[in-house]
């Protein structure tokens, strides 16, 4: 039996790092943990969580089994103390009572309990139950598995998605006047289902390389929590809600939406046969920027959607590398490509260049459209972001790329605000040319 550190948020006290302790069978069920016990560990954060090895992973993934509900569980292994009999001391359970902490005997080992809490962890701490991991947690569980294929616990994609089909719906806007509401809300609600319907997709394709990933090895397919039957059905009724959405649209954009399933299906496949397949993944999640401009419009001025699109791919490139760093070193096992690991140590320097080119793109797209100020604004803050992100990554450090990564969203936010406020700003006046004959009136 080993001893192994866990820090670990509670719902007693969210803000408080604490270290849990329990004892685990042989027969690998794991030991409930008494509340009265959690409470004094969340108080005094001087507690152990004894573990078998083969254990680690299934208590990470399903925190609920320490008796309680966890927001978050994070191994804490920094360094060892030597093997042999380990007294943790007595403590107070809180009964008035002192007990005895548990004595192992024979080959244990201690961890201390010194990193720092994760920023997935203090996200879930600021947020509270609020989470989406955490709402997803409190749903029925024959819905979860679900739910969690089509990344609802993790709404950054939608996001992602979103953003480009807002800044073309805004765009698209009449000067002095607000980006269709009704459309935007449209666009959201199919940048969500056709975000699940593309996870779908890519857990199917790839169910046997998540088994090897330890980021993905837990999700539903890859897991056995749906069949691929399952998923397929559930992925029909995804596409069914997608269709739905966009024959609400005029026909110039049923034509231009549908005509983007072609990346949907393929893009799975691209990471086995190029190390570009977040080019493709570009080419598919900034189908917006072409479709919200038709969509408001009837049609694409293609002065204007080109060069956007060219933002959001070169956008894209810049987030999904960083996103692929969590990966790398399993990817390269397995067999599988992406730009994090062709670009490797030259990473920096490419995200500099793709950054370039969405930032010239979106002057161009500017310049296109007539945009004031504001706009501009919102593209230097766009600039100083991209430069902050890619000047501080950490290639090296999953969490920074995760961190990293989630803050692409701040930028979507901040050129869909430039849009809007720039739009607004147009000077809207248009003076009609005065003919002769009131001219002439008007000298009479």
């Amino acid at each position: 039996m080993k001893t192994v550190g866990f820090q670990l948020t509670t719902d007693f006290m969210p803000w408080f790092p604490a270290y849990i302790f329990t004892r685990v069978h042989p027969s690998n069920q794991i030991g409930r943990l008494q509340l009265h016990e959690l409470i004094y560990c969340v108080k005094t954060a001087k507690v152990y969580l004894a573990s078998m090895e083969p254990l680690l992973r299934t208590i990470t993934a399903n925190p609920r089994y320490l008796g309680t509900y966890v927001r978050s569980v994070k191994p804490c292994l920094l360094f060892k103390r030597k093997s042999g009999s380990q007294d943790f001391g007595s403590f107070n359970r809180g009964d008035g009572q002192p007990h005895r902490r548990p004595t192992f005997s024979g080959q244990t080992t201690c961890y201390s309990f010194l990193s720092p809490p994760s920023s997935y962890m203090i996200s879930q701490r600021s947020l509270g139950g609020y989470h989406p991991a955490a709402l997803v947690e409190r749903m029925p569980k024959r819905v979860q598995p679900y739910m969690k294929l089509v990344r609802l616990d993790k709404p950054i994609g939608s996001w992602l998605l979103f953003w480009p089909g807002a800044w073309s719906i805004a765009l698209a806007a009449p000067p002095g006047h607000f980006p269709d509401l009704s459309m935007l809300a449209l666009f959201g609600v199919g940048a969500l289902v056709m975000r699940g319907a593309g996870c779908t997709i890519n857990d199917m394709w790839d169910s046997d390389f998540d088994r090897s990933v330890e980021r993905t090895k837990l999700r539903p397919i890859a897991a056995g929590d749906i069949s691929n039957f399952q998923a397929l059905v559930f992925l029909g009724a995804q596409l069914s809600v997608g269709l739905s959405i966009l024959l609400s649209l005029n026909w110039y954009s049923v034509i231009l939406g549908a005509s983007s399933m072609l990346f949907v299906v393929t893009y799975p496949l691209m990471k086995r046969i190029t190390y570009w397949p977040q080019a493709v993944l570009g080419l598919t999640f900034n189908w917006g920027a072409l479709l919200g401009w038709s969509a408001i419009q009837g049609s694409c001025d293609w002065s204007v959607v080109l060069p956007l699109y060219a933002a959001g791919i070169s956008w894209t490139l810049v987030y999904d590398t960083i996103y692929g760093h969590q990966d790398k070193t399993d990817d390269l096992m397995i067999g599988l490509k992406s730009t994090s690991i062709l670009l490797g140590d030259q990473t920096q320097k490419w995200l500099t260049g793709f950054s370039s080119v969405m930032v010239s793109s979106l002057l161009l797209t500017g310049v296109m459209t007539e945009q004031t100020l504001p706009y501009y604004i919102a593209v230097a803050v766009t600039t100083a972001h991209l430069g902050i992100q890619v000047g501080t990554l950490d290639i090296n450090n999953p969490e920074d790329c995760w961190k990293k990564f989630r803050s692409n969203n701040r930028i979507g936010a901040i050129l869909l605000a430039g849009i809007v406020a720039g739009t607004l700003a147009k000077v809207t006046l248009k003076q009609e040319p005065i003919s002769d004959e009131k001219h002439e009136q008007e000298n009479e």
